[in-house]
């Protein structure tokens, strides 16, 4: 039997200085419909690492403001992330999660500082130059001078510094940092964005700040005086949730002997034999198979996370998965248009499989999406409840009448229900939109099936052979489509499987999606 390694997601961990957004909530859906992909369709062992990045001027200012330290801000945020991915219905089963003021990750990150040094790559320079402290970002002269010094982002002039800092010599690794670009980034033009940035050579970065600019960070190892920058020891998270480099360290840390859970993140250590054995050593899970971020980070995951890896001796990630941004209306989402979109709202009117629907079908996997809750819930209406929720209940309706419950569903293979069934075989591509989109295909042709053979005119001919035919057919293939739902509509799939996963339909067929006219017109009724 081949040897399958462990599969690895990693989401870009948000700055704790807030409440999350729907940036984060994307991250969040991404990761988990590709971790269920592998522990629901492919029964593999997998693991996504999530967190929060709490260090750094931001949070220092942003505490200050409210009269607390920054240690009471970020905890003060914290049950905001828990409520995020409770609401979203993701597998905590299969999570690990950080913060990177947690002591093991403060520990481990100074021992990969250590390690760098060591490796020759780290040294002191001063440094002259831009920097932007909303993104907490040093820029090259290009770099500022392609914005007019201006960040786009935060729309506010770029900052002139000159101090002396520690660099990471991420010069040394252009060649493999342009391998990389080449062949890891999804979608590929991104890869050559970043191409383009290093077409002269990738530059080397300030990794720490002096202590009287920023206090609240890791400190340096051996200098009381500096403080290490965020891309040290936010990067590092995907690697020290593994427990790098302690490698004889297992995931299984925070379980109770009993094998229970221990809060709503840890990680099952393979007591259940299906997921097989969850192990922290980095060679376990690592590299990556996937890291997820936005497309205002990317040059930090492309650029200077390969370099501190390569000089780590570690692999680099298998691929790097970049998606664009939401736009509302087709304006950017800013608190000043007073345009901000809450996933937690939209999840409360509508469900989290509604939220998991539109922001997996009808935003674009790597490119910038739009939302409208006119949209949305013309999605929902017309899509979950029409589409999906009227086959479900269509059917095993008429397998009540027509058979008295009793389900004998055909075996139908993914070509009989399917256009393009090769995209449910794999998510090498991770075109998210792409699978969907062929998993709406077996359910539009199911509802032609219904229209095309009539099964209530079948009923009135007498022709039992055939209604038990096409009944057998339409069950088989809801059963299939559940499968394939899984990852994309968990509670959805679920519901569907307990209407027909046994052989005697239930006595009450639930309505999946109750229609809402929230923000449209209910349609006048004839």
């Amino acid at each position: 039997m081949e040897y399958m390694k462990n599969y690895y997601i990693t989401t870009a961990i948000p700055y704790a200085n807030a409440a999350p957004h729907i940036g984060t909530a994307m991250d969040y859906l991404y990761g988990d419909i590709l971790l269920r992909y592998q522990t629901e369709i492919l029964n593999r062992p997998a693991l996504m690492s999530i967190g929060t990045d709490e260090h750094g001027t931001k949070i220092e200012q942003k505490a200050k403001e409210q009269g607390k330290t920054p240690q009471e801000l970020v905890d003060s945020l914290q049950p905001e992330f828990v409520k995020m991915r409770e609401t979203l219905n993701l597998d905590f089963d299969y999570i690990v999660n950080v913060r990177t003021t947690d002591p093991d990750h403060v520990r481990r990150v100074q021992e990969i500082w250590r390690k760098l040094d060591a490796a020759g790559v780290i040294y002191k320079s001063t440094y002259e130059g831009w920097y932007c402290s909303g993104c907490e970002a040093f820029l090259t002269e290009t770099e500022a001078k392609n914005i007019s010094c201006i960040c786009p982002d935060h729309n506010k002039p770029l900052e002139k510094l000159s101090e002396s800092n520690y660099y990471l010599r991420v010069s040394k690794f252009t060649d493999q940092i342009r391998e990389f670009a080449s062949k890891n980034i999804m979608p590929a033009w991104r890869g050559k964005e970043i191409l383009e940035l290093i077409k002269d050579g990738a530059q080397d970065v300030s990794i720490s700040r002096p202590k009287e600019k920023l206090s609240w960070g890791i400190p340096v190892p051996n200098d009381d005086s500096q403080i290490m920058y965020v891309w040290v020891d936010a990067l590092s998270n995907y690697i020290t949730v593994l427990g790098y480099p302690e490698v004889e360290q297992q995931l299984s840390a925070r379980l109770s002997k009993d094998g229970e859970r221990v809060g709503e993140e840890t990680c099952n250590d393979g007591l259940d034999e299906r997921r097989g054995k969850l192990v922290g050593q980095p060679t376990d899970f690592w590299p990556a198979d996937v890291e997820i971020v936005g497309k205002d980070i990317v040059r930090f995951h492309a650029i200077i996370w390969p370099a501190i890896l390569l000089a780590l001796g570690l692999e680099l990630p298998k691929k790097l998965l970049v998606h664009g941004f939401i736009n509302v209306g087709g304006a950017k989402m800013s608190k000043s248009l007073g345009n901000v979109v809450s996933p937690l709202e939209i999840i409360e009117n509508y469900g989290a499989d509604a939220f998991r629907y539109y922001f997996s079908r009808h935003i674009p996997t790597f490119d910038d999406g739009d939302f409208t809750w006119e949209k949305l819930e013309s999605a929902y209406n017309g899509e979950l409840a029409n589409d999906l929720g009227n086959l479900v209940s269509r059917v095993a309706n008429m397998i009540k009448k027509y058979r008295g419950g009793t389900l004998t569903p055909t075996e139908l293979t993914d070509a009989e229900i399917f256009a393009n069934p090769e995209k449910l075989a794999s998510n090498d591509s991770f075109d998210i939109n792409g699978v969907i989109e062929t998993i709406w295909s077996g359910i539009q042709n199911l509802n032609k099936h219904v229209d095309e053979t009539k099964p209530w005119e079948v009923a009135k001919s007498g022709d039992d052979a055939k209604l038990t035919e096409i009944l057998d057919h339409l069950s088989g293939g809801i059963i299939l489509i559940a499968k394939y739902l899984r990852p994309f509509l968990p509670d959805t799939a679920q519901k569907i499987t307990q209407i027909y996963g046994d052989t005697q339909l239930p006595d009450e067929i639930p309505i999946l999606f109750p229609k809402k006219y929230l923000y449209n017109p209910e349609p006048t009724r004839k």
